[in-house]
């Protein structure tokens, strides 16, 4: 998902001219922080959702869409709201830790029976 999430970031930011550095000063960011979000190697890019959507003018919809998340558009009764984009994006990002956690232990496994 990140790398997915990333990639669109990155096609935003070049679609509005901006460099990397604008957009994480805009975020409160250091321009390192934010290159990761865009290479997929940072899940940080969740937290600072609401700031991405509005520098890029979009919604969570339109960053995450393709994600296989099942959404609609915010503000309709037949839609997911944003609360709920929320969530989804919350538990994708704990399966993603936890299964990041199982891989780091195995890794650690591994090396001790060296």
């Amino acid at each position: 998902m990140n790398i997915n999430v990333g990639n669109k970031l990155k096609q935003l930011r070049k679609s509005k001219s901006m460099s990397q550095e604008q957009v994480a000063d805009y975020l409160h960011l250091s321009q390192s922080a934010y290159a990761r979000m865009e290479s997929g190697e940072s899940h940080s890019w969740a937290s600072h959702i609401d700031k991405l959507c509005e520098v890029f003018e979009i919604t969570p919809e339109e960053l995450v869409r393709g994600e296989k998340m099942i959404v609609g558009n915010i503000g309709t009764n037949n839609g997911v709201g944003y609360a709920e984009v929320v969530n989804q994006l919350s538990e994708k990002l704990i399966e993603q830790y936890e299964e990041r956690i199982k891989d780091l232990k195995q890794t650690i496994l591994d090396l001790k029976n060296k």
